[in-house]
């Protein structure tokens, strides 16, 4: 059989990892003992391999991670009130699937935007959608969008995200349009998508540092309903000392 015209057709069907792995097969003596069927199955593995491959690096080039941290690097050991069980259950992902909100607060330093981080990676390594932006560009980001026309877009792709992960939630005032993009983006996903929220004020004061009491109302009713908290305390996470005593230096 001439393997060379079955390599240019898997080619042309997009199927290049397949076709790679029908290739290794035919210069593999192992691969000879094995069954139809068992070879055939690797091939297919091979591609559906790949192929997710390429979607994990697609999400996580489209998630604009911060910092490249994962919930399995996660430091324990430094007392900050993060209980490991309550992160290994939020890992599983049931957060998202269920389309409840996680809210991670502490002070600065603390490790708030890196956790954020690693949700957001967590969350597209099980095939969701995610994105991790900072609140002061995420307003910039709609008022363009308001200028140049493409606000309803904007809008609309924020929605469809399985997770979206605002850092630095109300580190500066708010304008009144500020309030009210922000109760756009929220009530489009309330009960529909996950959203994550770190900042450094807690939730007992979002509603005056949102202002305006009936939209501060709205917007803080969606986020604390159904949600997930992450209380973080203890020194700052950049404090040499803090370092060095995490070394056992």
């Amino acid at each position: 059989m001439l393997t060379h015209p079955t390599i240019e057709k898997l080619e042309a069907l997009h199927l290049t990892a397949m076709a790679q792995a029908f290739a290794d097969q035919r210069g593999s003596s192992q691969h000879a003992e094995l069954s139809f069927e068992d070879r055939f199955g690797l091939l297919v593995e091979h591609e559906w391999t790949a192929r997710e491959q390429r979607r994990l690096t697609q999400r996580l080039r489209h998630a604009k991670l911060r910092y490249p941290a994962c919930l399995e690097d996660i430091d324990f050991t430094t007392p900050r009130g993060l209980p490991r069980e309550v992160v290994l259950s939020l890992g599983t992902g049931a957060w998202i699937r269920e389309h409840h909100n996680l809210l991670i607060t502490g002070p600065t330093g603390i490790g708030k935007s890196w956790l954020a981080s690693a949700f957001v990676q967590n969350a597209c390594r099980q095939g969701f959608t995610a994105t991790y932006v900072r609140a002061p560009r995420l307003l910039h980001e709609l008022v363009v969008s308001r200028g140049d026309g493409t606000y309803a877009r904007l809008l609309a792709r924020l929605a469809k995200l399985d997770v979206l992960a605002i850092d630095d939630w109300l580190l500066a005032p708010l304008t009144d349009a500020d309030r009210r993009d922000l109760l756009e983006v929220i009530e489009d996903r309330s009960e529909r998508r996950a959203t994550l929220i770190a900042s450094q004020l807690p939730p007992t004061a979002w509603h005056a540092a949102i202002g305006e009491p009936s939209v501060a109302d709205a917007i803080c009713d969606r986020l604390l309903h159904r949600a997930h908290r992450l209380t973080l305390k203890g020194p700052t996470m950049r404090d040499p000392d803090v370092r060095r005593k995490k070394d056992g230096k």
